[in-house]
């Protein structure tokens, strides 16, 4: 599995399983225990869940088995990554989520610790609860979140930290007072998404570009099924001999991002490792440049009487990758 170096913490899979499904926490633990444990099988070591997709501890029973199965040495033998949500994205009460998440997880430390999304929530009075209400939608205090989030890193609960769904301006303001600079930013790319401005802005900063929805996030609220139904992904995919995923797949890892796959699928889940040892053509990256931008999670934290009023608000114009 071909790894990226990381400015924190140690390389990072450039493919990684997610564990999100939706409505979250909808699918059985034990289904996704199992596909966790056919995905160590088939190779993965980089995996991905967050407070809010309420599969920490599936997560965290999976590794568990897979070391006494053998099927790992250790837990360090994996990168694991998870999320604060934007309730608990307060001072004072970040180190206590990923605390939460550790004990959840039966682990002593992640590998790596996102800011979910830019926005907080006003407190929930049960720290448990993932509530979700644009009503309740505040400003989230970014430098004295960020400050928690390195306090983490310094006490070796996590060995790095990164944010997810921030724009190059919300990274320009985080960059101005950090002292531990966010290790990755997560963030929605694919053929119609394609954060062309956003990676190389990351890239001047150190900072490592991880896709998710590289589908098009098909079977999540905000999709629909533009990517796997489009002409010319299909039209690319025959002539390579290769399924859309893979081409799509295939298009990200040649950006040079990471890319979180997810499929409960067993067969599928081989598949989308299928990605290393061929490439797209200058042509089929040519063509692919000019499919029409679009970006699926526009307005999931936009309302009227939140701190963003309007999805450039929220983008801060950067609706598409060029801008």
């Amino acid at each position: 599995m071909p790894e990226a170096a990381l400015s924190s913490g140690k390389p990072m899979p450039r493919v990684g399983m997610g564990t999100a499904s939706f409505p979250f926490g909808a699918t059985d633990p034990s289904t996704v225990k199992d596909v966790v444990l056919r995905a160590i099988e088939a190779g993965y070591r980089h995996f991905d869940t967050a407070a809010v997709y309420q599969t920490e501890a599936i997560l965290g029973d999976a590794v568990a088995e897979a070391v006494r199965a053998g099927l790992v040495a250790s837990r360090d033998e994996l990168y694991i990554t998870s999320k604060l949500w934007v309730a608990h994205a307060h001072p004072g009460h970040v180190l206590p989520s990923l605390r939460r998440a550790l004990r959840k997880m039966q682990m002593e430390y992640l590998d790596l610790y996102l800011i979910h999304f830019p926005v907080s929530m006003r407190l929930a009075e049960d720290p448990e609860s993932m509530p979700y209400s644009k009503d309740d939608l505040v400003m989230m205090d970014m430098e004295g979140v960020w400050k928690e989030m390195e306090e983490c890193q310094r006490l070796g609960l996590t060995k790095a930290i990164g944010v997810s769904n921030f724009s190059c301006k919300k990274l320009e303001t985080l960059l101005s007072f950090a002292t531990i600079s966010p290790a990755a930013n997560q963030v929605e790319v694919h053929p119609y998404c394609r954060q062309n401005k956003l990676r190389e802005f990351c890239k001047e900063k150190g900072i490592q570009l991880c896709a998710y929805s590289p589908l098009g996030g098909k079977g999540t609220p905000w999709s629909n099924n533009a990517v796997m139904d489009c002409p010319l992904l299909k039209q690319i995919a025959m002539e390579r001999g290769k399924t859309i995923a893979q081409v799509c797949l295939r298009w990200v890892y040649e950006q040079g991002d990471c890319v979180i796959v997810k499929s409960f699928n067993k067969s599928r889940l081989r598949e989308n490792l299928g990605i290393f040892d061929w490439e797209l053509t200058n042509d089929d990256r040519h063509k692919i440049s000019t499919l029409p931008e679009w970006r699926g999670t526009l307005d999931i934290f936009v309302h009227k009487t939140g701190p963003y009023k309007t999805v450039d608000e929220f983008w801060d114009g950067e609706i598409t990758g060029d801008k």
